[in-house]
């Protein structure tokens, strides 16, 4: 994992000491955000030096699109996702690119992702949400949306991952597996912010110990489960896991063995559910703040869905909700919940700023900061505003400027999975509810895997929707959107989602 660039010297942050390096000007708890402030002024690419590991990071959406071209670069594992193997092990996110389990899972799994599985998973997605809203409705003072929004993704995540329900809206304490997961993540990414310091080994050794019990729990309970779905054949195998069960490659009849399917399913839950309950979040606390957003909002919601504030999205619907979906990309535009990825070349090459990379190196390519590059986002670039997505601002937009999904082949096969349900919750929740923020409160962000608000509460009162746009009109929501679909090559690889492609938000289409 050493990333020396064969010496090369990058501009770095002021105050380097001789053994720590840049240790000392970090946020150990919010190590992302101080990174974003500490980039100021040091150019498209940087280095933080952490004791004897050399993290080089790319800030610029020049630099970054470079690094985006399949035929150049791959996916590199940081030290971060190194961590994560030990409790996901080879899972689609956290998987070596020559693995040969990741590229069989990928197959098999993109059928997971069509148009008609998706319609199968919107009853699942809706009934969650419906669990949500019963509680919320009893509430008596504000709630905390960023726990609410992990408690309805990870329950969506569940049940259509494995169709197994955690009870988290009926349960007086959560369901043992889940603590013991989020123990057993953050044992990782403990032993992956520890890597680089001196005794890590040893420091890892005791983590290991301490945490031990609960790894082994999340992997005896998925191992049983796994266990008993192959006991019984007559089970509905319309999940993910029935799917990797039974469902050979369609060119070389492989399958996949128990033990990575378990590291499937964690690399699902763990990545499924803290992302899009992040992206949730963000864009409630950014609606919330503007009265003239939030307006906007309330009147699309009325205008597609009706007066009927207990009607409920039809699949068919939610890719109506365009201005919904343009605060969505807006919110991971300025904070992506997977914050960064790592990037290598496949043979030794020249960057366009004169760093020579070889294969062994690697570079952090830092979304928040790319994402905020004036060069393609203007003078603006640090404000919210969901209008930067309409179609006639995205026309010109450079590619692969915008990646809250990655990018690549091994970008984030659940994208639109992520947005569907996050465009759903938005509309049932913004049509029910009224709501209400503290003025007082200031965005502090939390970084796990994931970046998350904390201690962001909302109040709710049921409202009145507006008795305005029937919800079967024709072209029902924002006009100056018309649907159609991207006009994105369907043999790009990019992974991109539409909008990075200068297309206009919701206007994607589902793989057939």
């Amino acid at each position: 994992m050493r990333n020396d660039w064969g010496g090369q010297k990058f501009p770095h942050p002021a105050g380097r000491k001789p053994i720590a390096g840049d240790a000392l000007g970090a946020d150990p708890l919010k190590p992302l955000q101080s990174t974003l402030r500490r980039s100021v002024g040091l150019g498209p690419i940087f280095e933080l030096k952490i004791f004897d590991q050399k993290f080089v990071v790319v800030a610029g959406a020049e630099l970054a699109a470079e690094l985006a071209d399949e035929s150049r670069f791959e996916k590199a594992l940081s030290p971060a996702l190194v961590a994560l193997r030990e409790f996901a092990g080879a899972g689609l996110f956290t998987a070596y690119n020559d693995e040969t389990d990741w590229a069989l899972a990928h197959d098999l799994l993109r059928p997971a992702f069509t148009r008609d599985a998706m319609r199968s998973y919107h009853p699942i997605m809706l009934a969650a949400a419906r669990e949500l809203f019963d509680q919320w409705d009893a509430a008596t003072g504000p709630v905390d949306v960023s726990a609410d929004m992990t408690k309805l993704t990870m329950e969506t995540i569940s049940r259509t991952s494995f169709s197994t329900d955690f009870g988290s809206f009926t349960r007086d304490e959560p369901h043992p597996f889940i603590p013991a997961m989020i123990a057993a993540l953050r044992a990782g990414q403990r032993k992956g912010t520890l890597n680089s310091m001196p005794g890590a080994a040893v420091m890892a050794k005791r983590i290991d110990k301490r945490n031990a019990h609960h790894l082994a729990y999340v992997d005896n309970l998925l191992d049983e489960i796994i266990s008993a779905r192959r006991a019984s054949p007559d089970v509905d195998d319309h999940d993910l896991l029935g799917i990797m069960l039974h469902t050979p490659h369609p060119e070389t009849g492989e399958r996949l063995d128990d033990v990575n399917i378990r590291h499937q399913i964690l690399t699902f839950l763990v990545a499924g559910h803290e992302t899009t309950s992040g992206a949730l979040s963000f864009a409630l606390y950014y609606l919330s703040r503007d009265p003239a957003l939030l307006a906007r909002a309330h009147e699309e919601v009325d205008t597609i869905l009706g007066p009927d504030r207990d009607v409920e999205p039809t699949f068919e619907q939610v890719p109506k909700f365009r201005f919904l979906r343009r605060v969505l990309d807006e919110g991971l535009r300025l904070w992506p919940t997977a914050p960064a990825y790592a990037r290598s070349p496949r043979e030794v090459t020249t960057l366009s700023s004169g760093h020579v990379m070889r294969p062994q190196d690697w570079a952090l390519v830092l979304l928040p900061a790319v994402h905020r590059d004036r060069t393609v986002w203007g003078d603006t670039a640090d404000e919210f505003d969901p209008d930067r997505f309409l179609p006639e601002n995205s026309r010109g937009r450079p590619t692969h400027t915008y990646k809250p999904f990655g990018t690549g082949e091994r970008s984030c096969i659940g994208r639109q999975f992520a947005l569907h349900e996050a465009i759903l919750v938005l509309a049932r929740m913004l049509h029910r509810y009224e709501l209400t923020h503290d003025p007082s409160y200031e965005l502090s962000i939390t970084e796990r895997l994931t970046l998350m608000p904390e201690g962001f509460e909302l109040g709710l009162r049921l409202r009145t929707p507006s008795a305005g746009g029937a919800a079967s009109a024709p072209g029902a929501g924002d006009q100056s959107e018309p649907s159609r679909t991207c006009p994105a090559s369907s043999s790009d690889q990019s992974g991109l989602n539409a909008t990075s492609q200068g297309c206009p938000s919701g206007s994607a289409t589902y793989p057939e």
